[in-house]
C-alpha cells in the first residue's frame, strides 16, 4: 500500500485554509458592497463627492452620456465604500492566514495592526479627497481655460475620484506591508535602511504614475507622505526585531534553566 508523501496533508490543509480565508474575504466584500450601496443612496454620497469640482463648473452640472451612467456611477461609489467597510475583515483574514508562522508575542499585535491599517487607509482616502483632488482639478480645469469650453462627464470625474481614493488608500498601507514582510523574516531593518535612496526614487515614480495633472505638485503631494511612511516602517521594523530578539533571549534563558545539568545541580 502506497504511503502518503510526507508533508502532503499539511500542504493540502494549508490550501484548504487559504480557500476559506478567501471565501470569508469575498463574503465581507459582498456585505460591504450592499452596505455601501445603502450608504451612497441614503446619504446622497454622490452629491458630496461632487463638492471639489462644483466651484470649477461655474454653475454647470456634470454631464452623463448614457442612460446607465447614473447607476454605474452609484455602483462604483458603493464598491469603493464597500471595500473600505470590508477592509478590516480582509486584513484580519490575511493576518490569520500568516499567523501560524509568527511567534506568540507577534500575534498579540493583530488588533493594533488592523486598527492601524484601517486608519492608514482612511488617511490616504482623506488626503486624496481633501487635498490632492482639488489641487489636480484646479490645475486641469484652469489650464488653457480661455481656449476651451469644459463639458465634464460624470463618469470621467467619478472615475478619477474613485481611482485616486483607492490608490492613495492602498499606498498608505505601505507600513503594514513592510511590517508583514519583517514579521515573516523577509526584510530586516538593516536592509530597509540601505534601501532608503532607492525608496525615495521609487515612491516618486509611483506617485508620478498614479497622480494625474501637474506631475510635479501632485507627485510631491504623494511622494512626501509615502516616504515618511517608509521611514515610519523602518522604525517599526526595528521595534519588531528588538522585541523578537528579547523574546528569543528570554526563551533561551528558560531552556537553559530547564536543562538536565541544572536539574543535577
Amino acid at each position: 500500500m502506497a504511503k502518503t508523501p510526507v508533508g502532503e496533508m499539511p500542504f493540502l490543509d494549508h490550501l484548504e485554509e487559504l480557500r476559506w480565508r478567501l471565501i470569508w474575504s469575498l463574503g465581507a466584500l459582498v456585505v460591504g458592497l450592499v452596505l455601501g450601496f445603502v450608504i451612497v443612496v441614503r446619504f446622497d454620497l454622490i452629491r458630496i463627492l461632487q463638492q471639489p469640482i462644483v466651484p470649477l463648473l461655474l454653475g454647470k452640472k456634470l454631464v452623463i452620456t448614457a442612460p446607465g451612467d447614473a447607476f454605474s456611477i452609484t455602483l462604483s461609489a458603493a464598491l469603493t465604500v464597500g471595500i473600505i467597510i470590508a477592509a478590516p475583515m480582509i486584513i484580519y483574514q490575511v493576518w490569520a492566514f500568516l499567523s501560524p508562522a509568527l511567534h506568540r508575542h507577534e500575534k498579540k499585535v493583530v488588533v493594533p495592526v488592523i486598527i492601524g491599517a484601517v486608519l492608514l487607509f482612511a488617511a490616504g482616502v482623506a488626503m486624496a479627497y481633501f487635498f490632492v483632488l482639488p489641487m489636480v482639478l484646479g490645475f486641469l480645469l484652469t489650464f488653457q481655460a480661455d481656449s476651451f469650453d469644459n463639458m465634464i462627464t460624470a463618469s470621467g470625474y467619478f472615475s478619477m475620484v474613485m481611482t485616486l481614493a483607492l490608490t492613495f488608500g492602498a499606498a498608505f498601507e505601505l507600513p503594514i506591508l513592510i511590517l508583514a514582510l519583517a514579521a515573516l523574516g523577509l526584510v530586516t531593518p538593516q536592509f530597509l535602511a540601505r534601501f532608503r535612496p532607492y525608496a525615495f526614487v521609487l515612491t516618486f515614480i509611483v506617485s508620478a504614475v498614479v497622480t494625474p495633472g501637474d506631475i510635479l505638485l501632485a507627485s510631491l503631494a504623494l511622494t512626501a507622505p509615502l516616504y515618511l511612511l517608509y521611514e515610519l516602517s523602518v522604525v517599526l521594523t526595528r521595534i519588531v526585531f528588538r522585541r523578537r530578539d528579547r523574546a528569543r533571549a528570554a526563551a533561551a534563558v528558560d531552556d537553559s534553566d530547564d536543562s538536565p545539568i541544572r536539574g543535577l545541580a
